[in-house]
């Protein structure tokens, strides 16, 4: 059996430039995988059979059927698998699961399959797939632009603990495209935000929530019903600054010293929220 993990991912900022022609934003953000993983295990069989052990997952929901078959139609192979995927990042919650076990069925069936194709060419599948694909098949900290296809690793985010909340609010149908219609031409900026933190990265500092921007923020709280006040018992569990994660509504505070960061997390706990403790990874080998 082979087994790889798809982590969770934050995006430390968030930048709208412009709407696209297509119909696409133009963005620039800093994405960070954390340790938050699914894992995907994979066993050979004659057919692609997908399992998961959250009964709330749905196949038709998800994007890894449609990345085994590219990888199927790229490489002329024809072999099967059983893959299983055992969930812990919240569904629907911004921090990019479905993505992520894209670029990990991309992962795991490349190297079950014993593929030749060159490690490029995976890229150039995960794109076609979704925005944040791409980034997931490096990891660590990356800087993406374009419509999130375009991914450049960065200088590692020196290591942060990370404690997330999973805000109990209503659903939003079409969420990321609920957001982006929220969005107005005076939410736009062009990108400096990201970029005075990819100049701090490079010299290895640590980001302050002062480095720290999401464009969804300016329509969060109106989307999501009662998130602003999730965002409060955060903040009164003790996190110094609190964060939307991508689409959101997951919530999330980064802290240098783990003690602080688990007593943020126990509190959260205490008043019976889904909260999470993870920390930041390195780019994958």
């Amino acid at each position: 059996m082979l087994s790889v993990l798809a982590p969770a991912k934050l995006n430390l900022t968030l930048e709208v430039l412009t709407k696209r022609a297509d119909g696409f934003h133009e963005i620039r953000s800093i994405i960070q995988t954390i340790s938050l993983c699914d894992r995907l295990d994979f066993r050979l069989s004659d057919d692609i059979i997908f399992k998961c052990d959250e009964p709330a997952w749905l196949l038709e929901k998800s994007l890894m059927p449609e990345a085994a078959s590219l990888l199927q139609q790229a490489s002329g192979c024809h072999k099967g698998a059983t893959i299983t995927v055992h969930k812990r990042t919240p569904f629907m919650s911004g921090l990019g699961g479905d993505s992520s076990d894209a670029a990990a069925c991309l992962r795991g069936l490349y190297e079950l399959w014993g593929l030749g194709l060159p490690r490029g060419e995976l890229a150039v599948l995960a794109s076609q797939l979704g925005s944040d694909v791409a980034f997931f098949l490096f990891g660590g900290t990356a800087l993406v632009a374009g419509r999130g296809e375009v991914v450049s690793p960065l200088t590692p985010l020196p290591h942060m603990w990370v404690v997330l909340l999973m805000p109990p609010v209503p659903p939003l149908i079409r969420k990321t495209a609920q957001l982006y219609a929220g969005l107005e031409a005076r939410h736009y900026s062009e990108g400096q935000i990201t970029d005075r933190l990819v100049a701090l990265l490079s010299r290895g500092e640590e980001a302050t929530p002062a480095n720290l921007v999401n464009v969804f923020d300016n329509v969060a709280d109106d989307s999501f019903s009662g998130l602003s006040d999730y965002r409060k018992q955060f903040l009164r569990a003790g996190a110094g600054s609190v964060h939307l994660a991508g689409s959101g509504p997951a919530l999330f505070t980064l802290v240098k010293d783990r003690l602080q960061a688990e007593r943020v997390h126990n509190n959260l706990k205490k008043l019976g929220l889904e909260a999470y403790l993870a920390e930041t990874l390195k780019a994958i080998d």
